[in-house]
């Protein structure tokens, strides 16, 4: 926990300029048709805190406040339309639901496509199923999809560029450090946009079901006191940690905990290992418990410069959820163990079977 901090916190020696996530080692020659992904996660300071600063109002207390009833009544409306007495899949009918029709407000995307959304978080978190297609076909077929996200997104620049609005879009179409990239220059931000209101969220709500089904007696605890939501919010977080680490690069040789780092090394923050630390969280951080005294000092939204900026927002979603569900349903039961998504970065799930009885 505390290693995570302190090289989240040293973005001089440990750059992200470089990439956050496993890849090849840098210098190694890449295709002269490789898509870029310049996003501000994936850069340092002064270039990150600009690109930031662009899309940081959508995050503001004052816009919080706004979105939080609307979110409520798109989950009392998924709530309220589940089916009772027959299994259903939680991730698509209700986690992705949400997620995706928050995120389609956020960027204040057309509705009816709003899956598409969810679609292109997929394509560059999860990895291709075995045998689906081979590297050539794989590699032209990411490629189709990718330049999808990008017309459909140079669409809405050119309209916001004419009329802007509220939205995620409209930011970076008129943000100074913004304005003059080109529709494949948008992607990164685009994209680390897309799945960050996508997979943490999303996995959150579909994790939170499945540990209080994996531990009982918490759900029961939660039934019995309400007031524990402000609690389960951070301890799911903790728990599920939606993104299993980050990467930075060693900009020079260090000494970190009597190791030696060398230039160029790639140094991976484990937070799924951070998140159970039992230094920090106690000798029971394997498991859910509702009453952890100190379940928000969590790593899952990372540390120092890079924060996660809809932190918020997706804590505002999972409260919600749950403040919603209680009054409605006994339980929500889990049939079988979920299927999980085939990524080293992302940890979440693509099928939770359950059924649910309502009061």
């Amino acid at each position: 926990w505390q290693d995570v901090r302190d090289v989240e916190g040293d973005w001089e020696s440990f750059s992200s300029a470089q990439g956050i996530t496993l890849t090849i080692p840098p210098g190694t020659p890449v295709p002269d048709d490789t898509i870029p992904f310049d996003a501000f996660i994936a850069m340092d300071p002064p270039d990150q805190t600009d690109q930031r600063k662009t899309v940081r109002g959508i995050s503001a207390p004052s816009s919080l406040r706004n979105l939080e009833d609307l979110i409520r009544e798109r989950t009392i409306n998924v709530l309220d339309s589940l089916p009772e007495g027959e299994t259903f899949d939680w991730v698509d009918t209700v986690s992705i639901e949400l997620t995706t029709l928050m995120l389609a407000t956020l960027f204040d995307f057309p509705l009816e496509d709003r899956r598409l959304l969810t679609k292109w978080s997929d394509l560059v978190t999860t990895i291709p199923e075995p045998g689906t297609r081979d590297v050539a076909t794989s590699r032209q077929w990411f490629r189709d999809q990718i330049m999808e996200c990008v017309n459909y997104f140079d669409r809405l620049f050119q309209e916001r560029r004419e009329n802007p609005g509220f939205d995620m879009v409209s930011m970076l179409a008129h943000g100074p450090s913004t304005k003059d990239k080109s529709p494949i220059e948008h992607l990164g931000n685009l994209i680390l946009l897309i799945v960050g209101g996508n997979d943490t969220t999303r996995n959150s709500m579909s994790g939170s079901v499945y540990a209080l089904n994996k531990w009982p007696e918490q759900y029961d605890r939660l039934i019995a006191d309400p007031s524990l939501i402000s609690n389960l919010v951070p301890e799911i977080i903790r728990w599920q940690t939606p993104l299993a680490y980050m990467r930075r690069t060693a900009t020079k040789d260090v000494e970190f905990r009597g190791k030696q780092i060398k230039k160029d090394d790639q140094v991976l923050l484990w937070y799924l290992s951070a998140n159970r630390d039992e230094a920090v969280f106690g000798d029971n951080a394997d498991v859910v418990d509702l009453e952890r005294p100190n379940a928000d000092r969590h790593l899952a939204f990372g540390h120092g410069i890079h924060y996660c900026m809809g932190a918020r927002i997706a804590e505002l979603q999972l409260r919600i959820l749950w403040e919603e569900i209680l009054p409605r349903f006994e339980r929500i039961e889990v049939q079988a163990e979920p299927e999980r998504t085939l990524s080293a970065f992302v940890k979440g799930y693509t099928y939770l079977p359950v059924q649910v009885r309502r009061k």
